[in-house]
């Protein structure tokens, strides 16, 4: 079967669904190509407000193709993290639904988006040292960033893989579903069907204060931000609909 990045928008969300079920959806070039276009693709759609990327079962993401590795000098390399990057540098609000395995790369995947949730066969391994790999794209970030210094030495280090329900207590996902498809689909529906514009912003103020050592700077922030959305058209129509849902349940 070909490898492919597959787009279905359902109630202005993208579903981005990896497919390459001989390699169990192995992050090589061609896919992390298709994968970067795919999420352009998505970003350039007005009629997208969020996006979801899952795997073609069983797997999530198995990892990086190793017969590229073997030979990738850096240029390659940032070749193949492009399709996770373009994930992790996507404006719009990203949930990964991990449905099995995602491992190395695909936990980078995983890494990369807003919110994980996994279904009950997800897996989360990095291996980077099991294959005698120094971990990349942004791995080490990433991962102290969810789990801070001790989780990240326990997987990255000490080679601790985690199931779903050890990855939801550790809070490297956000919650575990049966369906994990159809519950990232719903919570992206949410993102949605607020205003783009809005939710952008929010997602890169978000970005912004996470980065800031006190209270006082997220607020210096916010307060712009805030002023404009007040003045926004949007905020008018929507605070209207709300004042009248009020006014005819009296």
């Amino acid at each position: 079967m070909a490898t492919d990045v597959r787009t279905e928008i359902e109630d202005r969300v993208a579903v981005l669904t990896l497919s390459n079920p001989s390699r169990r959806n192995a992050m090589d070039l061609e896919l992390s190509e298709k994968l970067v276009a795919a999420v352009a693709a998505a970003v350039a759609d007005d009629g997208v407000g969020a996006i979801v990327v899952t795997g073609e079962d069983p797997a999530f993401c198995a990892g990086g193709d190793l017969s590229e590795l073997a030979t990738a000098d850096p240029a390659t390399l940032r070749r193949v993290y492009s399709g996770f990057l373009a994930i992790a540098d996507c404006p719009l609000p990203t949930i990964a639904a991990v449905n099995g395995a995602a491992v190395g790369a695909g936990l980078n995947l995983a890494l990369a988006a807003d919110l994980r949730l996994a279904g009950p066969r997800a897996k989360f391994d990095t291996r980077f040292l099991q294959l005698g790999l120094h971990p990349g794209g942004g791995y080490t970030w990433m991962i102290n960033r969810v789990l801070g210094p001790q989780g990240a030495a326990a997987m990255s280090l000490f080679g601790e893989a985690v199931d779903a329900a050890e990855a939801e207590r550790i809070g490297l996902v956000h919650r575990v579903a049966d369906d994990v498809v159809a519950a990232a689909l719903e919570l992206a529906g949410r993102a949605a069907a607020a205003n783009r514009e809005l939710a952008v912003a929010t997602k890169a103020t978000l970005q912004l204060t996470a980065g800031m050592t006190s209270r006082a700077e997220a607020v210096t922030v916010e307060v712009r931000a805030q002023a404009e959305s007040v003045r926004s058209d949007d905020f008018k129509q929507r605070l209207a609909a709300l004042q009248q849902r009020i006014s005819s349940s009296r």
